[in-house]
């Protein structure tokens, strides 16, 4: 039989799989472990979706509407949960709301771990695990105010982190992987004469993904490398992606073992990138976590990087058979309280692919979005897990919430003309973006910049404006209304000047 329950002078019926009442807690109610069902009386919503991992699409859609998904299978398997995909029903990942014409808000959101998931129609909305154990919580009224009361009980029950970035200035939307070892030690001089805090090595360093040593393009070693950084006055960053390897990866050939395996005891492709499919690494396998705590071991504590961009680490919790049979959410979080313990306190870890609940309390920061690239949208696609300015500040803009939990990291802004099909007022909706999440990240070399370009960018990096938010994307920088409700108009995606 439902439950009446009564939440901001609201009465909801809802039914749950245990016999356990729902307990009252600051601003709803905490429900017991098993499927929820909650009849809404809402109709044709707007719904909020969740999305499983970094990259996967997050944002609001009205219940009448197609889901928002990525269409693509293979790109989906990479930046999306492919187990849950329902192309005719909304879907969320870990927590969803609806939003009723009053503007008041319903959320259900998981306390822990076993891969949440939610979905919706005009009648319901419906939470519940692939394994059970996590509690639920149910509230209703203001949206600022419910996420809050939410992000508040996951910081209690799962941890969060404090740490900050500072400035960071990274390799890849300049190199990409052409980085060589000669070019960054000229521009380390230059950067050092700029508010940086930290220099991020990005892909392009290694050997092959997978196998984590220098190849060729760093003769002299990475040691040498993040020495150089920190002699200019910097942290010294570096990209690993710790649980996949590519099929040639020399750790692939040599330790087949250790690769994550189906039903079949074949490999799985967790994911497609590099003009291939990737492997995971069983992160539960022994030797396998012996290989993790080895490598964060060399990289933090012989070579010297403390700052840790963690790249595909959803792979972490791919579906498959795993060594010590722990589910998915499970294995992806032990394996980063690994990471973690190794590198220790003090490193700063960012996440990118990161899930959000098993990653509180073990990264500093969570990559908010897909990479977002020197253009605002592509004519060729409308993936919304794709390489574009948009989709990343489509996603950033909907996990904001989070900002207590750990940094939201909404990838870096612009001020270069070199390379660059941003407008003016493109490049100021990303720069603003970064300014209220805190975290200010840039790839500009400064050689490609000229001296007009130089001084904004200084000045940018030094401002700590004050922000306050007066809605879902209405904010006040210093004073200056800023409203990102311009850039979200799908109308004006590809004419805006």
């Amino acid at each position: 039989m439902p439950l009446l329950v009564d939440l901001a002078d609201r009465v909801f019926a809802v039914e749950t799989a245990g016999a356990q009442p729902p307990e009252p807690a600051e601003g709803g109610l905490i429900l017991p472990p098993g499927r929820i069902a909650v009849l809404h009386g809402l109709g044709d919503a707007l719904f909020y979706r969740h999305g499983q991992n970094s990259w996967s699409p997050c944002g609001w859609r009205r219940l009448s509407e197609a889901p928002l998904r990525i269409a693509s299978p293979e790109r989906r398997l990479t930046a999306d949960d492919t187990v849950w995909d329902d192309p005719a029903r909304h879907h969320s990942s870990a927590v969803a709301a609806l939003q009723g014409e009053d503007g008041r808000v319903l959320l259900l959101g998981s306390l822990g771990f076993g891969t949440p998931r939610l979905s919706a129609d005009r009648d319901t909305l419906a939470g519940w695990c692939e394994e059970e154990g996590a509690p639920w919580f149910l509230a209703y009224g203001d949206e600022q105010e419910v996420f809050a009361r939410y992000t508040d009980l996951l910081a209690t029950r799962l941890g969060s982190s404090h740490r900050v970035a500072g400035n960071v200035w990274c390799t890849w939307y300049a190199y990409y992987e052409g980085i060589a070892e000669q070019q960054l030690t000229k521009d380390f001089a230059a950067l050092a004469e700029l508010p940086f805090d930290v220099v991020q090595v990005d892909d392009g360093w290694e050997r092959a993904v997978g196998d984590w040593h220098a190849n060729d393009k760093f003769p002299s070693g990475m040691a040498a490398l993040a020495e150089r950084i920190t002699g200019s006055g910097m942290r010294a960053g570096l990209w690993i992606a710790p649980f996949i390897a590519l099929p040639d990866s020399e750790v692939a050939r040599e330790h087949p073992g250790w690769l994550l395996a189906d039903e079949r005891g074949e490999p799985v492709v967790a994911g497609h990138n590099w003009g291939t499919g990737y492997h995971a690494l069983d992160t539960t396998h022994p030797e396998v976590r012996e290989h993790l705590a080895e490598l964060i071991r060399r990289v933090v504590h012989e070579w010297g990087f403390t700052y840790l961009k963690l790249d595909f680490i959803n792979a972490g919790a791919a579906p498959g058979v795993r060594h010590s049979g722990a589910h998915r959410e499970l294995a992806y979080r032990e394996a980063l309280t690994l990471i973690r313990q190794v590198a220790g306190p003090e490193a700063y870890l960012l996440g990118s692919g990161s899930l959000l609940l098993p990653s509180l309390g073990l990264l500093d920061g969570l990559r908010s979005g897909p990479d977002v690239a020197p253009m605002w949208a592509n004519y060729a696609t409308d993936d919304p897990s794709d390489a574009m300015a948009y989709n990343a500040l489509v996603n950033t803009l909907h996990r904001l919430w989070q900002a207590p939990l750990a940094q939201v990291d909404p990838d870096v802004v612009y001020f270069r003309s070199r390379l660059n099909l941003l407008t003016d007022t493109q490049m100021g909706w990303l720069r603003d973006l970064a300014a209220i999440c805190g975290f200010k990240a840039v790839s500009d070399p400064p050689s490609w910049l000229g001296a007009g370009e130089l001084k904004q960018l200084a000045d940018y990096l030094a401002e700590r404006p004050d922000v306050t938010r007066e809605g879902r994307y209405r904010f006040v920088i210093d004073g200056r209304p800023v409203d990102f409700g311009t850039a979200l108009d799908p109308g004006r995606l590809y004419p805006i000047s």
